[in-house]
This record gives structure tokens, sequence and C-alpha cells, in this order.
């Protein structure tokens, strides 16, 4: 009997013995190809000497110091790094130990940059439908994940919802990508005038939609778009790269991309690649300089931030994909897999769309393709999908409520940036199997 409290009550898991490149390994010996990388963290995969060994050397000299008493060389070089790499003028890095710790930093870092500019009537958060900020209140709040909301809806604050760019099924047909576009924008503007520009504090988005799309990336000049709406109207811009940042885009953050920089960033997952548990927050000095300016501190603080160990491990992950070049496989290595995904899948009378970008890809899965009608969710074909995928030995990450929160099914793919060829064509295969063992 286990006294580990699990995600599922009714699910028997088995029990990882260890890991060997891209592969997990139960405690039966079997292995398992790790295709979503757990949730997009495991980018090194799961035995990266240079990794290990920097965390046994870091513990070797200490474990932990508390930040109201230390700083110490690993948070200091990995922040230095960190900027030295970042787009725009982020210039500060505030280290967490996840992605909701990152999200809910970044909310009330900007609330109180507000506070000490003296414009406290900014409160109102403008948020995207249909993604997925973390799990803390605050940030579940601010996400448009509808089923994760709905039992915490009575603690959650007030946040405004505007549409996705979500263009496979948010573009009518016949319309134009930049009448689309001009769309999305027209309702972002028209909500901050219905909430009074004075009173909005930030726009918060993924560049890549993730867990509650599937991979979705903007189109056209959408962010370009709002960045300068932001600028316009004095609104702080943060973006999400939780899930869609550190190299799975195929650049080191992803709204390079888009041609656009945040004033606040999050960061996590492939920042620690799995080693060790880190996030972190980045702002611009502007930002910083209001606080240091002004009550010089920000009233925010875990336990566990900067934390010297998880602060080594990601410096190393950031040794190996950007100095060690790994990064510079992602783009290729993301063709091959879309390419290989549009010869298995294209044609499929169950798959939708296939999308995303690097090795951050979805396949959204439809009861009739022509009509992109989704799948009766009592069907539950995306848990389904998971679980016959992880009995043909890979793991990947379907989600349910794709649509609407209700209904809709996706799978998303995020394996390590290590992956061979063959592996390629080892994903797709058992991807396949299990597709069509469910539908």
């Amino acid at each position: 009997m286990s006294h580990v409290f699990p995600r599922h009550c009714h699910v028997e898991l088995p029990r990882v013995a260890r890991g060997d490149g891209p592969y997990l390994i139960d405690e039966n010996g079997r292995s398992y190809l790790d295709g979503s990388g757990g949730a997009a963290v495991s980018c090194l995969g799961h035995s990266d000497a240079h990794v290990t060994r920097a965390i046994n050397e870091q513990a070797a000299k200490t474990a932990y110091g508390h930040t109201g008493f230390f700083t110490s060389d690993p948070a200091e070089e990995l922040a230095d790094r960190l900027v030295d790499l970042a787009p725009g003028a982020l210039d500060r890095v505030y280290f967490v130990s996840g992605g909701s710790e990152a999200m809910e930093a970044a909310l009330k870092l900007a609330r109180q940059y507000y506070i000490e500019i003296g414009q406290p009537e900014r409160r109102h958060i403008i948020a995207r439908k249909q993604s997925y900020h973390g799990n803390t209140l605050g940030a579940l709040a601010t996400g448009g994940n509808a089923w994760r909301r709905a039992p915490f809806s009575p603690l959650l604050m007030d946040v405004t919802h505007v549409a996705a760019c979500y263009a496979y099924r948010g573009q009518e047909a016949g319309e134009a990508e930049v009448a689309y576009v001009d769309r999305l924008i027209d309702e972002i503007e028209g909500e901050i005038a219905r909430l009074g520009a004075e009173n909005v504090m930030a726009f918060v988005a993924e560049p890549v939609v993730g867990a509650t799309l599937g991979a979705v990336p903007s189109v056209g000049d959408y962010f370009k778009r709002i960045r300068a709406l932001c600028d316009r109207h004095g609104i702080l811009l943060i973006l999400d790269e939780v899930m869609c940042g550190m190299g799975r885009t195929g650049t080191l953050f992803a709204c390079e991309q888009d041609g656009v920089h945040p004033d606040i960033l999050a960061i996590a997952k492939g920042l620690g690649a799995g080693y060790q548990p880190i996030g972190a927050m980045m702002c611009t000095d502007t930002i910083y300089a209001a606080v240091s300016d002004g009550s010089g501190f920000f009233q925010h603080g875990h336990t566990y931030m900067a934390h010297p160990m998880a602060c080594a491990a990601s410096r190393a992950v950031l040794e190996r994909l950007v100095d060690d070049k790994i990064m510079e496989r992602v783009t290729p290595l993301g063709e091959g897999l879309s390419a290989r995904l549009q010869d298995r899948f294209g044609q499929h009378p169950h798959i939708g769309d296939i999308r995303g970008r690097g090795l951050f890809q979805g396949l959204e899965i439809v009861e009739d393709r022509e009509t992109k009608t989704p799948m009766d969710p009592a069907k539950k074909v995306n848990a389904k999908i998971k679980k016959a995928a992880f009995e043909a030995g890979l793991i990947c990450y379907p989600m349910g409520g794709t649509v609407d929160g209700k209904t809709g099914d996706h799978v998303l793919l995020a394996p390590p940036f290590i992956l061979k060829d063959t592996q390629l064509d080892e994903l797709v295969d058992k991807l396949s199997t299990a597709i069509d063992a469910v539908i």
C-alpha cells in the first residue's frame, strides 16, 4: 500500500527505475520513449552526465543557503547568462522552483510595479481563453483552462479572458489571416476600453499555447500588434514561456520568433531539464528600478528560491543547450517530426490539425475531419490514447477540452532534443499504434 497522494487515486503506476537518454525504464526493465519530455521538461533526456556532475559538485560545496542571508555563485552566474541571452531589455532574474511560482511572481511584480510608480488603480489583467498559466490561485485565475479552474472558481480573482489566436478554429472560412488578426486585436482593444486603459495592469499570453490547446502558435503579426497596443496604453506584456521556452520551439526564447520582447517573462520546465526543480521570472531594468528606487523590497518570496543546486543544474543545462549547440538540433528535428506526422496523419479521417514549432508539436483529434466536429467527450479519447501509447512504450501528453474546456481532444509532443532520426520514426510508429487502437 502506497502512502503517496497521487495525481489520480485510481490509477496504478509503474515505478521508474532509471533513465537512459530519451528513454525511461521501469522497475521491470520496460523502456518508454519520452515523447513529451514528461510535460515538455526533459529537453536533454534522462542521463546527461554534464548536468548530473554539476549537481554533485554543488552538493559537495553547499546544498542550501536562504536568500535572506546569502546569494550564491550558481545563482549569480545563471542570472548573468540568462540576461546575456534574453531578448529585449530583460535585465533581472527572480529564481523560483517551477512555472506556477514564476507566473505568480510575475503577476505580483506587475501589481507592485504600478504601486511603486504611483498608479495603484491599475489592477486588471487581460489573458486568453484556452491558455494555462499554472495551478497556484493567481496563475489559475489568469489561465483560461476551464476545467482546471471550475472547482476553484469561488477562490479566483477576476480576470478578463479574450479569444486565443487559434486559427484552426477561430479563423472563419474565407477570412484572410490579416482580417483574423484584426478581429482578435479589436477584441482586446474593446476590452481595454471597457475596463479603462488606466486600470489595466497586464496582458498575459503564451507565445505558443501548450497543454490546453496543444502547441498552437500565433499567426501573422499578432504579437507585434499586441506589443504595440501595450506600449500605447502603458500596459505590461507578460509572456509565459514555461512550456514553450528554453529552446523548445527552436530559439532559446519562443518570443524571438514573433519578433517581440516582453516586460516580464516566465520560464521553467526546460530551464532545469528535469534535473532539479527550477523556474524564473525575468523583468526589465525599468521595472526593477521602480522597486529598487521605491520601497526597495519585493513583497514576495519562497523558501527554496535561487536554490544553489537547482541553479547549478540549470547553468549546466544552458551550457549544454547553447555552448554544446544541442539547441541547434531542435529546428531540423522538428522539421523531421512534422514531416513524419504529416506523412502518417495528414490525411487521417480523425486528425483535424497538425501544428506547432520545433519540437513542440500537436495533433487535434476530431470526429469528422471536414467539419472539424470534435469527439464526444464521453468517449474520453485523449485518456485512452495516453494509456494505449504508454502500453506501446511511448510517453505522450494527450489532453481534453481543447475546443472550449469541455469538448475536443489533442495530443502534445515535446520530445528531448537529443533524439535520433530513428527515434522520430519510433515515436510516430508508436503514436500511430495507439491512435489506431483507440479510434
